[in-house]
């Protein structure tokens, strides 16, 4: 049975804005999940609304076998640490941390073991007789994070519980926390912006984009197989790179035509690289959308003919934006290149690493997806 099941969940808002709408996922025992996406996407009207603290406006809520969308916040079996932290002022930092175990019936040895552990956890031994007025932002973070955690719970809430803090520390932190999470087999959910901390802390992540759920899945799935063209441009940084292309069939391979060049930007693939039925709808369908991601890009002495926009060395890579039929391209590659923009170069697209999507709907075309849609055209 899953530890949280959302089902059908809509959250309206005054003057009609649908924040969250039709959303279902579920939650397994001892899952850390990550809803994922940009500012007003609608993740933390989900977890205030799994919290208790808004109600939905349809649909139903499950969390260890109980439906708790009707319940008060304190009856839910929920704990939320807050992106804004929302400390007791006249409590130390200790007291802050302990306050929710005071009815828990453990002893205050038991309790100040606990508190010891999580001030270690989140590196605040140090501050633990200071009040919250005393401290920085990312120090007031780690209290509230400490704070959350510290309690019993059947599900954890995390309302971006990182983002007041600097890099080094972040990523050390992300760490110990998925630890103590997995070691003790909490559930949890993290609200986040940050796609490096959902991949690192998440077992699956669900991505949002206008109160929709675009795809719930593991973060290599996200990456390698983007249900469709907002997943695929959204996730991965540099971003996945589309263009407008039309497929033919000649034969043993697929010709594409890249970015409406009339021929003359033309990739042969194999169609091996692909389902029967897959190259069949593709040939059938006119013009689509391709993606591929930068690191499939290679430079090479054969292959499209393009003019460097842009080379920028990041230390560790480099960064190409090239242009090809009237449209720029990422490339990646791990060696430093003396090519500068303006010059001309060639390059290869890794065939294997090849997505389509829909023009029109943005889903990716998969045999699946091919296989229903020959199925209703049929029935019409």
């Amino acid at each position: 049975m899953s530890q949280l099941v959302l089902s059908q969940i809509n959250k309206v808002y005054d003057g009609n804005v649908h924040a969250v709408k039709r959303l279902s996922l579920s939650v397994e025992k001892g899952e850390i999940i990550a809803l994922l996406g940009s500012s007003g996407c609608g993740k933390t009207s989900t977890l205030r609304m799994i919290a208790g603290f808004e109600a939905a406006t349809t649909g139903s809520i499950t969390l260890a076998g109980r439906e708790i969308q009707t319940l008060p916040p304190a009856q839910r079996g929920v704990a939320m640490a807050f992106e804004g932290y929302s400390l007791y002022p006249p409590l130390s930092v200790q007291d802050n941390i302990g306050f929710a175990l005071k009815s828990s019936g453990l002893s205050r040895e038991a309790i100040n073991q606990r508190i010891n552990e999580l001030a270690t956890l989140l590196a605040i031994e140090d501050i633990l007789d200071a009040y919250p007025s005393s401290l920085s932002g990312g120090q007031q973070q780690r209290v509230s994070l400490a704070r959350a955690l510290a309690r019993d719970a059947d599900l954890f809430l995390l309302d971006e519980p990182m983002g007041q803090l600097e890099p080094r520390l972040r990523t050390l932190l992300r760490g110990h926390i998925k630890h103590y999470l997995k070691s003790r087999g909490l559930t949890a959910i993290l609200v986040t912006h940050d796609q490096t901390e959902a991949n690192a802390l998440a077992d699956r992540i669900a991505v949002m984009e206008g109160g929709e759920l675009m795809q719930y899945a593991t973060p290599a799935t996200l990456k390698a197989s983007p249900a469709n063209r907002f997943v695929g441009t959204f996730i991965g940084e540099p971003p996945m790179n589309l263009l407008p292309v039309f497929v033919k069939n000649d034969g043993d391979s697929l010709l594409i035509d890249l970015g409406r060049s009339g021929g003359v930007y033309t990739i042969q693939c194999d169609k091996a690289n692909f389902t029967p039925a897959l190259c069949e709808y593709l040939c059938q369908r006119g013009e689509l959308m391709m993606g591929f991601r930068p690191y499939a890009v290679q430079l090479t002495d054969t292959g499209l003919s393009g003019r460097v926009l842009a080379n920028q060395w990041l230390g560790d890579q480099t960064h190409f934006s090239i242009r090809i039929a009237e449209h720029s391209l990422i490339a990646i590659s791990h060696e430093r290149s003396p090519l500068r923009p303006g010059d001309d170069a060639r390059v290869q697209i890794d065939q294997r690493q090849l997505h389509f999507f829909d023009p029109l709907s943005g889903s990716r075309l998969t045999e699946s997806s091919c296989s229903a849609s020959s199925h209703h055209s049929g029935r019409a």
